[in-house]
């Protein structure tokens, strides 16, 4: 028995040292950095110790690691969707992301508020970038437009946008399109 103590001891110390090198190379979600930590020691079949003990363990470290404020939930649904945003994701794909990295349905609500108190049309905006970037819609030459019409808004419905913003977004002439992308 004595022997099981001291080897989670050392687990733990370690699962922390872990913890700290992935934090600062990832700045992962808290679901992440648990299924980094889960792979890692449930691979490692450390002896004299339970796979139970090991999840038990890792959850005391991921509270302590939120409670010292190096994992932030709240903080990485925030700057994720800023660093998504400058890319051109939709809100849609934003929310879809955030999901996927397991955080808490109300971050990623708040997040999307904020957003939208920011900019109401945001995915008007994002729809602009990806066409800039893609090189589809408006930023096509105006003859190419209405033959590559159907192929470009499938693009920005693959990128999460509505069908509403994507028409919106199609039917604006070159000029706009060319003073929109000066502010953006």
């Amino acid at each position: 028995m004595r022997n099981r103590k001291k080897t989670l001891e050392v687990t733990m110390d370690e699962m922390r040292n872990f913890s700290f090198a992935y934090i600062e190379k990832y700045a992962p979600s808290k679901q992440q950095l648990r299924t980094y930590l889960l792979k890692k020691y449930l691979k490692a079949n450390v002896p004299n110790v339970k796979k139970q003990d090991i999840t038990d363990l890792i959850d005391i470290v991921l509270v302590d690691l939120e409670k010292s404020k190096f994992i932030s939930d709240k903080f990485y649904s925030e700057s994720k969707s800023r660093s998504l945003i400058q890319k051109g994701s939709s809100i849609n794909k934003i929310r879809n992301y955030l999901m996927g990295k397991g955080i808490n349905d109300i971050y990623i609500k708040e997040t999307l508020e904020k957003i939208k108190e920011d900019n109401s049309d945001q995915d008007f905006f994002s729809g602009i970038k990806i066409c800039k970037k893609k090189r589809i819609g408006p930023a096509r030459a105006e003859d190419n437009r209405p033959l590559f019409y159907k192929k470009d808004i499938s693009l920005l419905a693959r990128n999460g946008f509505d069908f509403e913003t994507s028409k919106r977004i199609m039917d604006i002439d070159q000029v706009e399109y060319l003073k929109i992308i000066k502010l953006l």
